[in-house]
């Protein structure tokens, strides 16, 4: 399988011709869902969703479809049994695809701010999208797509969390509000220069990829 980043929390997986885009939200190129075979949908903020633009995506290929919360679905009505509203505790096959769903809600940002539903999908037992929140599998995650930055955490929490997933390797996503300057301090915090963590870290720009 091979891990694409498009820009912030999007990432597409690919392997054997099938394409499963995730989260592909206001920070990413749209380009990410050209070709997609399905799309997988954590929660509804606009970083990770633009209801409009998987709208025309799914107008424009009658044969995409997509995995999503029960408000995300709900903001796709009219697209019939091609939106698939999934809870935690799911199993369900996407494009060939075995997916597994853990979670139900966001982090939470401000006590005052409401949470949303959140999903995270671990993808064919091997690379694990929590979306915003810091949610722990209850089983083996060889890469975690981990949220690096945003205004529900802090970086000691970006550290206990993947000590808490013990994965394999630690991919970051969520990081398209740091500069390269905050992403050269929180690799470190995560590496070298802090506390550290036992699970590899790395970073992929824009339009890099890794195999898994």
């Amino acid at each position: 399988m091979q891990l694409t980043k498009h820009g912030h929390a999007c990432v597409v997986l690919e392997d054997d011709g099938r394409r499963l885009v995730v989260d592909p939200g206001a920070f990413t190129d749209p380009a990410a869902l050209d070709g997609a075979t399905a799309v997988l949908v954590t929660h509804e903020h606009p970083d990770h969703f633009v209801g409009e633009r998987l709208r025309a995506a799914l107008d424009a290929d009658p044969a995409l479809e997509v995995w999503t919360n029960p408000s995300v679905a709900g903001q796709l009505e009219g697209l019939g049994g091609r939106v698939h509203a999934v809870g935690h505790g799911d199993a369900v096959t996407v494009a060939g695809f075995d997916v597994q769903v853990h979670g139900e809600w966001h982090a939470v940002i401000h006590p005052e701010l409401p949470r949303v539903r959140n999903v995270g999908f671990l993808v064919a037992g091997r690379v694990f999208h929590p979306g915003d929140a810091f949610t722990v599998p209850d089983a083996p995650v060889p890469a975690l797509l981990l949220p690096l930055h945003a205004p529900w955490s802090k970086t000691a929490e970006v550290v206990d969390y993947v000590r808490a997933v013990g994965a394999e390797r630690a991919f970051a996503v969520h990081d398209g509000l740091l500069n390269d300057t905050g992403l050269g301090v929180v690799a470190g915090l995560l590496g070298e220069r802090g506390p550290g963590t036992p699970t590899p870290y790395a970073r992929l720009a824009p339009g890099e990829s890794v195999g898994l």
